[in-house]
C-alpha cells in the first residue's frame, strides 16, 4: 500500500489550488485527477469565467479580495496571463447593500443610468440601476488557470497524477484509506474536491444537486470591448433566471442562465443542449445584446454542483476535508479557496477550531434539513 501525507482528490480549480497551497508550505502532496488534462467532463473547463467583487457578505468579499492577490501571484509564478480586467456591470435590480459593502471595502465603482451604460457599451442594453465595478472585475481564463495551478504545485514539489479514478474512501483512526484504479493509498489527510462526484465518493448523501447547465457563445456582430455582466430582469419576463455574460476572445460572448439546467448524473450526461432553454438564450440575446448575432449560438455544456442555499461547503470531518457546492460563482475564488482547504488540512485532527467561515460548514445544511 502506498502511504502519502496529503492527498487531494479532484484536479479542477479547487483541488489544484489546494495542492498548490499545501505544496508551497512544504507539505508532501499527491493530486489525483480521474480524467486527462483539459477534459470537459466537470465544471472547470473553458476559456472564461467571471471575476468580480460584487458581493455584500463579508465571508465572500474577504475571499474574492484575497483571490485577486493570489491570481496575480500565480501569474508571476507561472508566467501566464490569467486574469484580464475588463470592468463588470450588474443591472436590473442590484442589491442596495452592495453599495454599502463597496464603500466599506473601498471597491471602486460608479452608478450609471441605462442610457449612459448603453452609450458606453453599444453591444448591450440595460435597465434599472447599472452598477459598474471599474477596476476589480473581468475574466479568468479557466483552462489556463487550472494548468497554471497544477504547474505551480509541481514546482513546489507536489505530484500530479491524471487518469487515476478514486473508487472509495474509508476514514480510519490514522487517516483515510483510498481505493483507486492504481491501487490502495493511505493518506494522513485527504482533501475531497471532486465536484459533481463528491457525494458518490463519500458514500453517503450530501445536500448537493448536480445539473447540466447550457450556456452558449454568440458571435460578435462587430468588434467591441465588453465588460463582464450580470442581469436580473425587472418585472414579468420569460427567462428562467437572471443571466450572466462575458466576452471570450476568439469565441464570442458567453451568456447563460443560472442553475436552471436538468438534474443529471455526471457519468451519464448527454452534453446536448435542451432546445427550449437554448431558444430562450437566443431570445435573451436578441432582446438585450444587440452586439451579437443571436441566430448562431455555439452551446456549451458543463456541470453545476450546488447546495440548497447556494453557499459553499468548506469543512472537515476528522482527517477528511470536503470542498463542494461552488458552481455558478465559485471559480473566481479558486486560489483563495485553496488556501482555506490547506488551512483545514493542516489543522490537528482533534482541534475543534475551524479554518473556514461557519457560513460554509456542513452543519448549517443539517440544521436547515432538520427544520
Amino acid at each position: 500500500m502506498e502511504n502519502v501525507d496529503h492527498l487531494v482528490i479532484g484536479g479542477g480549480v479547487m483541488g489544484s489550488a489546494a495542492a498548490w497551497q499545501l505544496a508551497r508550505r512544504g507539505r508532501s502532496v499527491v493530486l489525483l485527477e480521474r480524467f486527462a488534462p483539459g477534459h470537459v467532463n466537470g465544471a472547470s473547463h473553458g476559456a472564461s469565467r467571471i471575476y468580480r467583487q460584487t458581493y455584500d457578505r463579508a465571508e465572500y468579499l474577504d475571499l474574492t479580495i484575497e483571490a485577486l492577490r493570489l491570481w496575480r501571484e500565480l501569474e508571476a509564478v507561472s508566467g501566464t496571463e490569467l486574469l484580464t480586467i475588463t470592468g463588470g456591470v450588474s443591472h436590473g435590480a442590484p442589491a442596495p447593500s452592495l453599495l454599502a459593502a463597496f464603500a466599506a471595502r473601498g471597491i471602486e465603482h460608479e452608478i450609471l443610468s441605462p442610457a449612459q451604460a448603453a452609450e458606453r457599451w453599444t453591444g448591450l442594453r440595460f435597465e434599472g440601476t447599472v452598477l459598474h465595478e471599474t477596476r476589480t472585475a473581468g475574466r479568468v481564463h479557466a483552462d489556463r488557470a487550472v494548468a497554471a495551478l497544477q504547474a505551480a504545485a509541481l514546482l513546489s514539489g507536489a505530484e500530479v497524477r491524471h487518469g487515476v479514478r478514486v473508487l472509495s474512501l474509508a476514514t480510519r483512526p490514522d487517516g483515510v484509506l483510498v481505493e483507486t484504479t492504481d491501487g490502495p493509498i493511505h493518506a494522513r489527510r485527504v482533501v475531497l474536491a471532486a465536484g459533481a462526484w463528491t457525494g458518490s465518493l463519500l458514500g453517503r448523501p450530501l445536500p448537493l444537486v448536480v445539473t447540466q447547465e447550457q450556456p452558449a457563445h454568440f458571435p460578435l456582430a462587430y468588434p467591441a470591448e465588453w465588460p463582464s455582466f450580470t442581469h436580473q430582469p425587472l418585472g414579468v419576463h420569460p427567462y428562467p433566471s437572471g443571466t450572466y455574460g462575458l466576452l471570450t476572445p476568439g469565441e464570442g460572448v458567453k451568456v447563460g442562465f443560472h442553475a436552471v439546467g436538468p438534474v443529471t448524473d455526471p457519468d451519464h450526461r448527454s452534453f446536448t443542449p435542451e432546445p427550449g432553454q437554448l431558444a430562450l438564450l437566443q431570445r435573451y440575446a436578441e432582446q438585450w445584446m444587440p452586439g451579437v448575432d443571436p441566430s448562431t449560438p455555439h452551446p456549451i455544456s458543463c456541470t453545476y454542483t450546488t447546495t440548497p442555499d447556494h453557499d459553499f461547503i468548506l469543512d472537515r470531518r476528522g482527517p477528511l476535508v470536503v470542498a463542494a457546492g461552488f458552481s455558478g460563482h465559485g471559480f473566481k475564488f479558486g486560489p483563495a479557496i485553496g488556501r482555506v482547504l490547506a488551512d483545514l488540512a493542516d489543522e490537528p485532527v482533534d482541534d475543534p477550531v475551524h479554518a473556514s467561515d461557519p457560513a460554509f460548514h456542513l452543519s448549517r445544511l443539517v440544521l436547515q434539513e432538520s427544520r
